[in-house]
């Protein structure tokens, strides 16, 4: 009888593993023709036992997916039986654990997913048919048809079951490695620490980290005032009493899963927002029933999640384009900073040739015995130039006398014309001798002969005198021109001597007059008389060629800080520098100009407020809301511009500004506001801060 017993489990045993593989399709099919077939017990028990052969080839167990599969059995079978016929059929089942687990360890299994009132059902039934020796339809003993129907729907329900792991209530999928063993249970960051698998959600806290309790709010408040634990008992140094596990996991079928706090577990409270189905309140507690609304709820959010997705999508594109313009733009920094090298290589050449000319020129014109132009020129050069200015001044000076004479002249007219209107209009009878006197003298005066006075001639003469030298034909030039081929005419003996000695004896004769001209013996008459044009010439050039190689390295020092600098993640904000947005704010209009600075303009006029010069980028980590339209900075690590150094604040600090940028399809200020006094605080989206998100990967939106 025992040995029959044991064979008849292990047979059920390895026919359940075997049921298990089988496809929801299958169960159905099969659960058709056994209904087309209800008058045929026969053939049902012939099935029977055809198929226990079959699946009873292997034995194999899986004692720890059957919890979840149980609670479905007991309402299934109930259904269709329309009593509690199936309680035998929980026999079956349970009388597989009867020898391997106590009724508590069987307890901790159902409860993962079952409800209370299953697991004392399994438990009496446990007790009941403990002693009998039921084989049902598989082992012999023949049955109805709804007693096989109640099975085949059983056993689909265990199929379904066991292709997902069995887990605790409230562990999430990443934890579920840490409650695989049945008999007992490791407290996740606290290894030296085990309790009996029974202990896992009974509602008491026995781990320090609280992972004993993953569906319970019996951990949720962690403190050194929490009730008495096994860490009150051993080496509190190594005690780790942070929470390890996020929450209670809510599966949230039909939308997205998440965590939980444990503070809002079994609370009488309905956490929609964050279990959609409800399970956080599977006690009940005062009554409240929540209600599984993830088919509503996960309709909404992929529909958001859609136009989201777009969005996304259009800044993602927008951001690849300010990449390729970035890359651009860098390319075209490196290129010219090339081209400047080349330039400037080439340039600082050309002023070394230019030294060198200057050099030569002077050095050229330091040996030259007869200046050029500009220049003293010897004797005969000083005595045509004191003759030229001596000629100068005495032609300025006969122009001014015969300007005088020309002035007298016409005065001595005027007179002549008064007194002789006085001789003609005075009374000769008025007896005055004084009147008498001066018109018999103007007639005596009158009366001279006056052809002396002529003076066309000699007003020829001056005309001719007063012209300048170069229309009376006198050119000062070729006295120089003459005296300087008077001088050459010594030079011109080396044209009798060879070549090579020709420039040889031409050098040390330079040598010489730049060597007696160096030491004090001769004077330096390019000194006294001024720089010759061809020594003006070279210095130009050499000052054009210095002024151009300085602006060369100007231009490359600055087209290698540019690419120096730093423009963001993969240096995209090249492609936006310079480009400005803004937002009107209370009394103010707030403006960003990228990579350069922010500023305030009052809207009511006056000079615009500098509020900081962009100086870095930082990472600052945020927790903000995120309002309908997207437009927030949300939760997380982001990317910060600091502006600094901006207009001094009266009784305060400079200003400064933290642009925090988010993800956004445009570029747009969403939120300027005043930290603390002359430190702002900008909110601004844009598609440069966006990174491409994987196809398989979905944001969770809290709804």
């Amino acid at each position: 009888m025992i040995a029959y017993e044991y064979e008849r489990k292990q047979c059920a045993h390895t026919y359940l593993y075997r049921f298990t593989q089988i496809s929801n399709q299958s169960i159905a099919v099969l659960l058709i023709l056994l209904w087309l077939a209800h008058w045929l017990d026969l053939i049902l028990a012939a099935f029977g036992g055809l198929f226990l052969l079959l699946v009873c080839s292997t034995r194999k167990s899986r004692n720890q997916q059957f919890g979840h599969a149980v609670s479905k059995v007991f309402v299934i079978g109930d259904l269709i039986l329309g009593d509690h016929e199936s309680n035998w059929i929980f026999w079956c089942l349970m009388s597989l654990w009867q020898e391997e687990q106590e009724t508590q360890k069987v307890s901790n299994l159902a409860r993962g997913d079952g409800e209370q009132v299953l697991v004392n059902e399994l438990k009496n039934c446990v007790l009941c048919h403990k002693n009998q020796t039921l084989c049902f339809i598989f082992c012999g003993k023949t049955a109805n048809m709804k007693t096989a129907a109640a099975w085949i729907i059983a056993a689909a329900s265990i199929a379904s079951a066991a292709s997902e792991p069995s887990r605790p209530r409230g562990v999430g999928p990443e934890f579920a490695k840490f409650y695989k063993d049945a008999e007992s249970f490791t407290c996740i960051s606290n290894p030296s620490i085990k309790i009996p698998f029974s202990q896992v959600n009974d509602d008491y806290c026995d781990c320090p980290d609280g992972s004993d309790e993953p569906g319970t709010s019996a951990c949720s408040y962690l403190s050194p005032l929490s009730p008495s634990t096994r860490s009150d008992t051993t080496n509190k140094d190594q005690i780790n009493v942070t929470q390890v596990l996020p929450g209670f996991y809510c599966k949230n079928k039909g939308h997205q899963p998440s965590y939980v706090p444990y503070t809002s577990v079994n609370d009488g409270f309905c956490d929609y927002d964050l279990c959609c189905d409800g399970s956080e309140e599977w006690a009940g507690v005062g009554g409240v029933k929540c209600q599984n609304k993830c088919d509503e709820t996960g309709k909404e959010w992929r529909k958001k999640n859609e136009s989201r997705q777009r969005a996304l999508n259009n800044a993602n594109k927008k951001r690849k384009e300010y990449t390729n313009e970035a890359q651009r733009l860098r390319k075209e920094v490196e290129d010219r900073i090339n081209t400047l090298h080349t330039q400037l290589k080439a340039s600082e050449i050309h002023v070394t040739d230019m030294e060198k000319e200057l050099a030569e020129v002077e050095r050229r014109e330091k040996g030259k015995v007869v200046k050029s132009q500009g220049a003293k020129q010897g004797k005969m050069g000083v005595l045509v130039g004191l003759a030229k200015q001596r000629t100068e001044e005495l032609r300025g000076h006969l122009v001014r006398v015969r300007q005088e004479r020309d002035t007298s002249k016409d005065r001595v007219k005027e007179l002549e014309a008064i007194l002789s209107t006085f001789k003609e209009e005075y009374n000769p009878n008025f007896n005055d001798e004084g009147v008498k006197r001066a018109v018999r003298a103007w007639e005596d005066y009158a009366a001279r002969d006056k052809s002396g006075d002529d003076t066309s001639a000699h007003d020829r003469d001056l005309n001719e005198i007063t012209k300048t030298d170069a229309d009376n034909g006198l050119d000062w030039e070729s006295y120089l021109q003459t005296e300087g081929e008077d001088v050459e005419v010594l030079y011109e003996i080396e044209n009798y001597l060879p070549k090579p000695l020709r420039d040889w004896v031409d050098q040390k004769l330079r040598d010489l007059r730049i060597m007696l001209i160096e030491n004090g013996i001769l004077a330096d008459l390019s000194a006294e008389g001024g720089e010759s044009s061809a020594v003006n010439d070279a210095k130009n050039r050499l000052k054009s060629a210095q002024d151009a190689v300085n602006s060369q390295r100007k231009d490359l020092e600055s087209h290698n800080e540019d690419l120096n600098k730093e423009y963001g993640p993969d240096g995209v904000f090249r492609a936006l520098k310079g480009q400005c947005i803004s937002v009107d704010s209370g009394e103010y209009t707030y403006e960003l100009c990228f990579m350069e600075h922010t500023t305030q303009k009052s809207k009511k006029g006056g000079s615009n407020t500098r509020m900081g010069n962009f100086v870095r980028f930082d990472k600052i980590t945020v927790d903000e809301e995120v309002s309908a339209d997207g437009k927030g900075l949300g939760s997380g690590e982001r990317i910060a511009m600091r502006h600094e150094n901006g207009q001094h604040c009266w009784n305060g600090p400079n200003r400064s500004t933290t642009v925090i940028l988010a993800c956004a399809e445009q570029n747009e200020i969403w939120k300027v506001f005043e930290e603390e006094k002359c430190v702002y605080r900008m909110e601004v989206g844009s598609p440069a801060v966006c990174e491409a998100l994987k196809k398989a990967e979905i944001v969770k939106d809290e709804l």
